[in-house]
């Protein structure tokens, strides 16, 4: 490897606070789209669970003599 030490690696000659704290907002920012993701799927399947459950009534109801 090109550094010495941990240390060295860390603090990347100069470049370390620039360099960790890209990867910090790159991975915040990979979360955070992951997270909307995830809570937008969650949303759309209770939406469609919603519209089945009215729709099997309505045809329930539709049957019924």
């Amino acid at each position: 490897m090109y550094f010495d030490s941990f240390a060295d690696f860390v603090a990347m000659g100069t470049h370390g606070p620039y360099v960790w704290s890209a990867y910090a907002l790159t991975l915040i920012v990979v979360l955070a789209n992951l997270g909307v993701i995830l809570h937008q799927g969650r949303k759309v399947q209770a939406t469609i669970r919603q519209k089945l459950r009215r729709q099997q009534l309505q045809e329930q109801d539709s049957y019924e003599p």
